[in-house]
């Protein structure tokens, strides 16, 4: 057998399914020669020399300056010149591929071209989600792997894209997608390891807390809708260990049985409410603090999501507020400093109408409350984000650089940890984004949870806040995705695909 996998030179189609068909033709027998030659490794035969198979690419070459529809927000070029991008897992992206094929064949009128890239597969990245070699090797053969097979390469994985920052060397092609096929390879591993479920569960529409109990409300309606049949449009209900719980009136399907609860929960446990269209909902703990919310985003970013929100706790910092007030955020202030270098402090963070429509309007549908009488509940204003859990505990009075100062010249209505990450990193990766939070205390006014005092607020306002997420969701769902996905997170030179 060949050390080198089949090669398919570049080929022109001018219909999206044969092309996408093509793509997953080269991905399927470049990552089956890889996992061949490794079983026979594993199986302790010499292989001979070193291993490759290479990712698809898709390339498209225009030589006009004129554009397409300047409505539009993707689907385009920036201008005359080659446009190239590596893909991967074909199976997993195949409805995204065909629209992005779809959109660059109706907004150009040039062809596609098809083939297999320069760019190996990393070894580790053809290995399925069920398949374990480490105990069957050992530690001299382990070492070998590394001679035989090309391991992940970080120089191929950055975000140099995504953060304005790439330019090509000369005779380059330009990107055609925000992240390689290496890359998203690379977050769909991480996102195994740090929620507990495999990438094919996540859903288009994602919600983010930093608390367990919105978890445990969202798990108790994730059975529940199970238990009351498939009417609801949801098929499975998934937990980590890719636990499948299907609706009572449909059976189990192939391969919900390989799911087991794990013995401990991940760093950031994944619960998904799955629709067969992927516009279901996906809720990940991301648990407390910056690092956290920039790493799953990070991953998530690669799914392609069509929005993520922020729902949460925060302290309060007005004295006007109430515990159990909502605060619905239209700018921030990033004291975080994870995105320091990949984001600069003094790149704005907008407000998307139409994620800050949704989210109003659900309040409006889950309280009944609406008009002026809403602003006794909600009120829309600036949230401070910070890295520092006790930033109380900083010097107050008589320093310039205070905190109570920069919230109060900021006009800051609310602080926690994660908002201003994830709204940013939305921004960074153009994912429309939205933060709701609840206040939970009040700090800067004496005000801060007991015990029981908090207990008790968790059952009364956790249970609501998560439905008007859920709210909010279903109406950015229903008003199609063309209008969530808006030219105001795209740049003047941006990549063609979403």
């Amino acid at each position: 057998m060949s050390p080198d996998a089949p090669y398919f030179a570049p080929e022109r189609f001018d219909d999206a399914a044969a092309a996408l068909a093509r793509v997953a033709t080269i991905y399927d027998a470049s990552v089956n020669h890889l996992r061949t030659t490794l079983q026979r490794f594993v199986a302790g035969e010499d292989i001979g020399r070193h291993v490759r198979a290479c990712y698809p690419f898709v390339r498209v070459r225009t030589g006009t300056v004129a554009r397409a529809d300047s409505r539009l927000s993707y689907g385009f070029v920036a201008g005359p010149g080659t446009y190239e991008t590596t893909l991967t897992r074909p199976d997993l992206f195949a409805d995204y591929y065909l629209e992005q094929f779809r959109l660059l064949l109706q907004n150009h009128g040039v062809a596609l071209e098809i083939g297999t890239g320069t760019q190996p597969i990393p070894l580790h990245f053809s290995v399925g989600a069920h398949d374990h070699i480490e105990g069957e090797l050992g530690l001299a053969r382990r070492e070998q792997l590394r001679d035989l097979f090309d391991l992940p390469d970080l120089n191929a994985m950055d975000d140099g894209i995504a953060n304005g920052t790439h330019e090509p060397r000369p005779g380059e092609a330009h990107p055609l997608a925000l992240f390689t096929a290496p890359r998203v390879d690379y977050s769909l591993h991480r996102l195994r390891h740090y929620t507990g479920t495999v990438p094919e569960h996540f859903q288009n529409f994602v919600l983010f807390t930093n608390y367990q109990f919105y978890i445990d409300e969202f798990i108790k309606l994730g059975h529940a809708l199970m238990a009351e049949g498939g009417s609801h449009g949801y098929e499975a209900f998934v937990e980590p260990g890719n636990v499948v719980t299907r609706p009572a009136d449909q059976p189990p399907r192939p391969g919900d049985e390989l799911g087991s609860a794990p013995p401990r929960l991940p760093q950031m446990p994944a619960y998904h409410l799955v629709r067969g269209d992927r516009a279901g909902i996906t809720m990940v703990n991301i648990g407390v603090g910056p690092a956290n919310a920039k790493t799953i985003t990070d991953h998530i970013a690669v799914l392609r999501p069509h929005a993520w929100i922020m729902l949460g706790h925060c302290a309060g910092l007005r004295n006007t507020q109430q515990l159990g007030d909502y605060v619905l955020a239209h700018g921030y202030v990033r004291e975080d400093h994870v995105l320091d270098e990949e984001l600069p402090l003094w790149v704005p963070i907008p407000p998307l109408a139409e994620v800050q429509l949704a989210l109003e309007a659900a309040v409006e549908d889950v309280t009944r409350l609406s008009g002026y009488e809403l602003k006794r509940l909600m009120r829309t204003g600036t949230v401070a984000t910070t890295d520092n859990r006790n930033w109380e505990l900083l010097p107050s009075h008589g320093m310039a650089s205070s905190p109570e100062r920069r919230f109060s010249q900021s006009r800051a209505v609310a602080l926690d940890m994660e908002s201003a990450t994830i709204a940013a990193n939305g921004f960074r990766f153009r994912v429309p984004y939205g933060t709701l939070l609840c206040v939970s205390d009040k700090p800067l006014h004496g005000e801060i949870k007991l015990p029981g005092m908090a207990n008790h607020f968790y059952r009364e306002r956790v249970d609501q806040h998560l439905r008007i997420g859920i709210r909010a969701l279903e109406r950015l769902r229903d008003q199609g995705v063309d209008r969530l996905h808006s030219r105001k997170l795209r740049s003047f030179a941006e990549v063609a695909f979403q």
